[in-house]
């Protein structure tokens, strides 16, 4: 995972959408698609963009994937953002 493929992901507003909807938890892409007037087609799309951005992983139960929000990904761009804020002591001189 890198920050151009994570940024370029999250551009698109569908895409916050879903993951939105996984903060909750664990979804198949049915459920997801439900909330959308979309083919399957083009969810399928989003979600496989998600993916490969390292924003979600899926996990397979029986007949269905379900998708699940990458906690870790976000934690390191939380961290990555987080040096631009705060106290800048050191550029005071």
């Amino acid at each position: 995972m890198g920050f151009p493929e994570t940024f370029k992901a999250l551009s698109v507003p569908i895409r916050r959408e879903i993951l939105v909807m996984l903060k909750k938890g664990k979804m198949s892409a049915g459920e997801i698609g439900q909330k959308f007037d979309m083919t399957g087609a083009t969810i399928s799309y989003h979600l496989s963009q998600l993916k490969k951005a390292g924003l979600i992983f899926e996990t397979k139960y029986k007949n269905y994937i379900y998708y699940e929000i990458n906690v870790s990904v976000f934690e390191e761009i939380m961290l990555w953002f987080s040096q631009f804020g705060g106290n800048n002591d050191e550029e005071k001189d």
